[in-house]
């Protein structure tokens, strides 16, 4: 008898383009559905792991609902929808013109966006719960700045029986959306050393948490061969290139300035992304280990901005993720399929 396989969902950071990997998402679901499963998506996966945007979908799918006994998540899919779809406009709601003009020309004296209705929505829906109390095993990734250290937030035991630091589930989101120059840093309570940290985005150093979330299984104690992991990108965007007599010029502003699109920032988390889903697929072949399946689409340049929550932004997102759909509807289906059988 074969051993039970071990199902790892990863999410990529990505800002309002999280909405491509969360329609993956509703697809499976529906799915599921049709097959007469009706289960909230954490009971089919052993770990979730995630990253930005990622985290904030993983954490939607895995907290507990506050004040709630009856086992169900935070949030449903189609909630997370309309955070993306409506809600998002408010956390990506741009400053007045006059403060951008005369106190913040180009983000370069303050972040781009307010960190309070982020984090209004974050402590409506997660309240007080903490990772310890997931539904399901997690890893969401931040960068602690004071500590100058990587930050890999988990419920996990160990094989040995160690347990990592347990934080807030919404300050763990907090901080693993922090995007440098898009939102203030967070300050994280950690609940077991009862000491504060400031972290920043996870994306700054693991946009594609795929190694991650296997390293985390493994160890949790489960053999490489039971390993399936279905990673969702947020949509390979068409990247800006920049010409040798463009970027010769640049000083510290320039590889750091809006108004050439983050050049420093983007070619950070793009390289990482693709780097890690490089190494994956290298990497679980060459060991014949664990299963990899990766989900992506590619977002078109004007759509590929992390903050354009625009109505007209979203139709083109949601566009994407129809068309990510529609090109892996047997993968899709087989996935629902192997799923299925999980539901106890």
């Amino acid at each position: 008898m074969s051993a039970r396989k071990r199902f790892i969902l990863t999410i990529d950071g990505g800002g309002i383009r999280g909405l491509i990997p969360l329609r993956i998402l509703e697809s499976l679901e529906s799915r599921l559905a049709a097959r007469g499963k009706s289960a909230p998506l954490h009971r089919y996966f052993d770990l979730v792991a995630a990253t930005s945007t990622g985290g904030i979908i993983a954490a939607g799918l895995t907290a507990p609902k506050p004040d709630d006994l009856s086992g169900a998540p935070a949030a449903t899919i189609a909630e997370l929808r309309r955070f993306y779809e409506v809600e998002a406009r408010e956390v990506f709601k741009p400053r007045g013109i006059l403060e951008k003009l005369l106190a913040n020309p180009w983000g370069l004296f303050d972040e781009k966006y307010d960190e309070r209705p982020l984090e209004r929505v974050l402590k409506e829906r997660l309240g007080w719960t903490s990772l310890a109390s997931a539904l399901t095993h997690i890893v969401l990734t931040a960068y602690d700045i004071s500590a100058r250290e990587a930050v890999f937030m988990t419920n996990g035991r160990t094989r040995r029986g160690e347990t990592d630091d347990d934080y807030y589930f919404w300050q763990a989101v907090r901080a693993t959306t922090a995007a440098p120059t898009y939102f203030e840093p967070a300050r994280v309570e950690n609940l077991t050393t009862n000491e504060e940290q400031v972290m920043v985005d996870g994306g700054v150093f693991m946009n594609n948490p795929v190694i991650a979330a296997y390293i985390e299984a493994r160890k949790l104690g489960w053999a490489a061969e039971d390993i399936v992991i279905l990673s969702l990108g947020t949509g390979r965007k068409i990247e800006r290139s920049y010409s040798f007599r463009e970027a010769s010029g640049w000083g510290a502003l320039g590889w750091l300035s809006p108004k050439n699109d983050l050049p420093l920032l983007s070619i950070l988390t793009h390289g990482q992304a693709t780097t890690a889903d490089y190494q994956a697929n290298w990497l679980f072949s060459e060991m014949e280990a664990a299963e990899y399946m990766r989900l992506d689409g590619v977002v078109p340049k004007e759509a590929g901005g992390m903050d354009n929550a625009r109505p007209g932004n979203i139709i083109e997102l949601n566009g994407v993720a129809d068309r990510v759909i529609r090109d892996n509807t047997l993968l899709l289906d087989e996935i629902a399929d192997r799923l299925q059988e999980r539901e106890d």
